[in-house]
């Protein structure tokens, strides 16, 4: 697309920002009633778009499309009660805070989950009274396509969402766009440095949800049954392509050799095949290239003493679901992220040095610890360096909970109320 017809676009979208910003929440909640039931009506043909671009089991891309409607309801019930003119005392006759909209919006969207990181920049920030302008994956066009489907309904009569088929040499032009507001950024490292550089440059806010190691601590007291279960999903899910997936494991060494035992028979469960096989949990990933990448980073470890005890081979872009253990802190599948089905297996002594373990990493997106006694975490907690902990239970992004993360795992918040906040001129108003 040339840069021409995009600002066009641009310009298009402020005409829809000056309607949009006057309608009243209400009738922003009532077109986004006509989102998610456009989105369930249509949720198998918006999955086989997911799974047709980047392989994604059709099963997991149904329930994608679902997770999208159920933060769509997070928000319908929420929104009033997030917005609402906050008073505050002071010794003015009134003084109160309320949340106006910026105006157009740049989101760069990644590949793994299509729809839900657009869903969950998008429909906050559309709320506050936002428009958008989305440069998403090249390498998932059918989604992208559907996606501009989906936000435009027929019960408004001008776009609120579209769609910026450019190349990510021409993100910087767009930025630097005086109608564009603000940017969202989901991906790599070093495509969020290069976003934050040029947002920073025109003094325009931007959120970084970038990559993640999470690390996975089993104590010396979990149950071993319920952590192996958890510990495949959550390293296997969508073929380990996720920055929230945990990926290594940190295992106590009196219960090592007992969970690594599990963690293996449990990957018996995946259920390999057709990708368009709604019975089918586990597929290829997004590109060869990928697999290409983690295979260079699993033979670099390899020649540094680890051992692979299950998986490890590469056809195309189908990677076996692999763990590794006798890993050390300075192979590339402990210090880099791994975004495959590659487990690395580690065991410490005491809590501390999990916790020593953890935070050796650049990135600091979140941790899960597994523990029949969770009090015994109480003292521990403020040391680890991650946005989110979850005990017990893997990491997840919920419409309920701020998602992000600190160090090179990004800045700012999506979801819950904060993600409404973001996107927000946040105006003080007194009346003397």
């Amino acid at each position: 697309m040339a840069l021409d017809s995009t600002s066009v676009i641009i310009e298009t979208m402020q005409s829809s920002f000056l309607k949009w910003r006057d309608f009243s929440l209400d009738d922003r909640i009532s077109v986004l009633k006509n989102i998610k039931e456009k989105l369930l009506q249509n949720k198998r043909d918006y999955a086989y778009a997911i799974t047709t671009d980047m392989n994604k089991p059709i099963k997991l891309a149904i329930a994608e499309v679902e997770k999208c409607a159920y933060l769509c309801d997070y928000y319908i019930e929420n929104a009033a009660q997030f917005l609402e003119d906050q008073e505050v005392k002071t010794g003015w006759g009134k003084s109160y805070i309320t949340f106006r909209p910026l105006g157009v919006l740049l989101g760069v969207m990644p590949w793994n989950f299509p729809f839900w990181q657009v869903f969950r920049f998008v429909i906050p920030s559309l709320l506050t009274g936002n428009v958008f302008v989305v440069k998403h994956a090249s390498n998932v066009p059918l989604s992208a396509k559907a996606l501009e489907d989906v936000f435009n309904v027929d019960t408004i009569d001008f776009p609120i969402y579209k769609d910026l088929s450019i190349k990510s040499s021409e993100v910087a032009n767009v930025i630097a766009n005086p109608i564009i507001k603000a940017v969202s950024l989901t991906g790599s490292e070093h495509a969020g440095r290069s976003v934050a550089e040029t947002a920073g440059k025109h003094l325009k806010k931007c959120v970084l949800e970038l990559g993640g190691s999470n690390a996975f601590i089993v104590l010396n007291d979990a149950d071993l049954n319920c952590a192996a279960e958890k510990a495949v999903n959550a390293r296997m899910q969508n073929a380990g392509q996720s920055c929230i997936a945990s990926k290594r494991f940190l295992i106590h060494e009196a219960v090592y050799n007992q969970f690594v035992d599990l963690f293996k028979q449990k990957l018996s469960t995946l259920i390999l095949g057709d990708k368009y096989d709604e019975t089918v949990t586990f597929g290829s990933m997004a590109r060869e290239d990928l697999a290409v990448e983690l295979e260079n980073q699993l033979e670099k470890s390899v020649a540094k003493g680890a051992t692979i005890i299950a998986g490890g081979k590469r056809n195309r872009a189908f990677f076996e679901p692999t763990l590794v253990t006798n890993v050390t802190v300075d192979m590339p599948v402990f210090a880099e992220e791994t975004f495959g089905p590659l487990a690395a297996i580690i065991p410490f002594k005491t809590i501390d040095e999990a916790i020593e373990l953890s935070n050796k990493s650049n990135f600091g997106l979140g941790a899960s610890i597994f523990t029949d006694n969770p009090q015994q975490l109480d003292n521990y907690l403020h040391l680890f360096d991650e946005g989110a902990l979850f005990i017990n239970e893997m990491i997840v992004s919920d419409p309920h909970l701020p998602f992000g993360g600190i160090k090179n795992s990004g800045y700012g918040r999506e979801l819950s109320h904060f993600a409404l906040y973001e996107f927000a001129n946040i105006q003080t108003v007194v009346i003397k």
